[in-house]
């Protein structure tokens, strides 16, 4: 498995230039405005890179004129957004690192240079990188359309001319054994999970059964956490951490898990009322939310690495506390990234995950994290 190490990003929204650190538990806490969101889409971007999907979600979120550093820039300094992450094999002590630049689509004459639309975002520069004991290969490196790729014999293949500008060569390059190192990064990335919009309206998909399939890791939007319970008690058979998850944040309440047939279900059971079950439907937004929170930081398998944006939203005050409990125990089990606002939830996460949350800040329009140098390390100043 690759561990992620750090995670660069320059030129994109309020993220002028900055690399961070990555732990197994990074917690960032800040006012809303510093960028936090920001630090989370770019991973959120570096996935959608190793899906072929990067050009575009940019352009889904308003083009690269809406996500370009809208500060102002040096002299002669080109419009570029660069994303790169670097992850840690180790059992074989090799750090890959992943690094592609996206642009703007260049013109001549007042038109298009080479097959793109006008305002659509383009691949410029693609590169992977492997480091074993100080010594470093080039996998893969790309110029805009052209450049070359490493077989797994070590020799040079051109790109060739079939690779468009708006699809990067990590999401194209699917040949697993003539590109084993691409393959791995790429299942690494496309691996990652993201948890910031449960939805709990009457319509959400936490509030419905789900097809009754063996589900180890819930997916983003929630909707097989029935599925996720299921496989708990029913295929390893063991609810005990769920259990005290539910206990903790909702003290004698009780998850109750039909062993299902063609769909998943679940219910609770409070104290107040041991004769009857509340599905779903009949759930506040805060306790649905809650419960999907377990559900992927309890699963029976997690991904590799999990990244949760405010996941306070919707939560009672008392219910910090548990959530901190569970984000700490899934962090004993796979790396967790999360963004908050809550100095409560922050604090929390401090006591149980013996870590030290980091404060985003905005300085002259720029994200920034406290103590953090530009060189890409904390601050010695600011360790215990």
């Amino acid at each position: 498995m690759l561990v992620v190490r750090e995670i660069a990003v320059s030129g994109y929204r309020s993220l002028r230039r900055i690399s961070v650190p990555v732990d197994p538990l990074s917690v960032f806490v800040g006012g809303n405005g510093t960028g936090k969101t920001n630090l989370y889409r770019s991973l959120e971007l570096l996935q959608a890179a190793a899906r072929g999907t990067l050009t575009r979600d940019l352009a889904a979120e308003g083009g690269m004129d809406s996500a370009l550093w809208a500060g102002r820039r040096r002299q002669g300094e080109t419009a570029r957004i660069c994303l790169s992450a670097t992850l840690r094999h180790d059992a074989t002590a090799q750090d890959f690192v992943y690094a592609v630049e996206i642009g703007l689509v260049e013109q001549s004459g007042g038109k298009t240079v080479g097959a793109a639309f006008l305002l659509e975002p383009q691949i410029k520069t693609e590169r992977l990188t492997v480091r074993t004991r100080g010594r470093t290969a080039v996998i893969l490196d790309r110029d805009r359309r052209t450049g070359f790729v490493r077989d797994d014999a070590g020799r040079k293949r051109s790109l060739g001319h079939d690779l468009l500008p708006t699809e990067t060569a990590l999401g194209s390059l699917l040949d697993a054994t003539g590109h084993p190192e691409i393959a791995l990064v790429r299942l690494a990335l496309a691996g990652w999970r993201f948890h910031h919009d449960f939805r709990t309206d009457a319509e959400s998909p936490l509030r419905r059964p789900c097809l009754a399939v063996t589900t180890p890791t819930l997916a983003s939007d929630g909707s097989d956490l029935a599925a996720v319970f299921a496989t708990l008690a029913h295929i390893r058979q063991d609810t005990a951490e769920i259990d005290d998850a539910v206990d903790g944040a909702f003290p004698g309440a009780g998850l109750v898990i039909p062993r299902p047939s063609r769909h998943a279900s679940f219910g609770l059971r409070f104290p107040d009322f041991p004769a009857r079950i509340f599905d779903p439907p009949e759930l506040s937004d805060g306790t649905l939310r809650y419960l999907a929170l377990a559900g992927a930081l309890l699963g029976y398998r997690l991904p590799p690495f999990i990244a949760l944006n405010e996941p306070e939203t919707s939560l009672h005050p008392d219910l910090m506390d548990p959530l901190a409990r569970l984000i700490a125990r899934a962090a004993q089990r796979t790396q967790v990234w999360l963004v908050t606002h809550s100095e409560r939830l922050a604090a929390r996460i401090a006591e149980h995950g013996s870590v030290r949350p980091r404060i985003v800040i905005k300085r002259d329009g720029e994200t920034w994290i406290d103590g953090l140098k530009r060189s890409g390390e904390f601050a010695e100043a600011d360790e215990d």
